[in-house]
């Protein structure tokens, strides 16, 4: 009986994939690409890593310190930590990042806009006028962030007509982080167009 073949799903190797065991058809070639590959999904811009704007959180997206586990505050700078502390913290289930005014720092929270992999009309038109800059999937799942630089005093939420939302913060306000979307840059892209246009 053969078994089916594919290529390793780790972007930049084509290499075919060993005979399924079981009926099961792994994803990778190797090891080497499974671990590449799920860094590569968690890989975060040095923008942001380079900053003390670090939390864990919990299942409910409550912000946590990543040394006590305590709950953590987005308007208090003396409950965040460094990226490697939160990397290395084993309170809660992952991390997120605290939005400050004054670092120009700013997330475009596009809810409810993924059906799996496919995006909503909505959301890819939001995603066009974007440059190149980085996005993730939501912790949900059912979201994207669109991180960039800008300035956003105060939060602004957009309710669609369909009940779908747009939300834009530049502070006081804390991001869950999901996983990278589609190999997305890591960099951060000047959003003050695509902001002003949805404000």
């Amino acid at each position: 009986m053969k078994t089916a073949r594919r290529v390793c799903e780790r972007d930049g190797c084509d290499e075919l994939v060993a005979d399924a065991r079981g009926g099961r058809i792994p994803k990778y070639c190797s090891g080497r690409c499974r671990v590449a590959a799920h860094r590569a999904r968690h890989a975060i811009p040095a923008e942001l890593r380079e900053r003390r704007r670090w939390v864990r959180r919990d299942e409910d997206k409550v912000p946590l310190m990543v040394k006590s586990g305590r709950r953590a505050s987005s308007t208090a700078p003396g409950t965040w930590g460094t990226y490697a502390d939160a990397v290395a913290s084993r309170h809660g289930v992952g991390l997120g990042y605290v939005l400050r005014q004054g670092d120009g720092v700013v997330c475009i929270d596009l809810d409810h806009c993924l059906w799996g992999d496919r995006v909503s009309d909505w959301a890819q038109r939001i995603l066009d006028r974007c440059p190149s800059t980085f996005v993730e999937r939501s912790a949900s799942g059912s979201g994207l962030h669109i991180w960039g630089r800008g300035e956003m005093p105060r939060g602004r939420r957009i309710r669609r007509d369909d009940g779908s939302a747009v939300e834009v913060y530049g502070t006081g306000r804390y991001i869950a982080l999901g996983e990278r979307w589609r190999s997305a840059p890591l960099q951060l892209a000047d959003l003050t167009e695509v902001i002003d246009s949805l404000t």
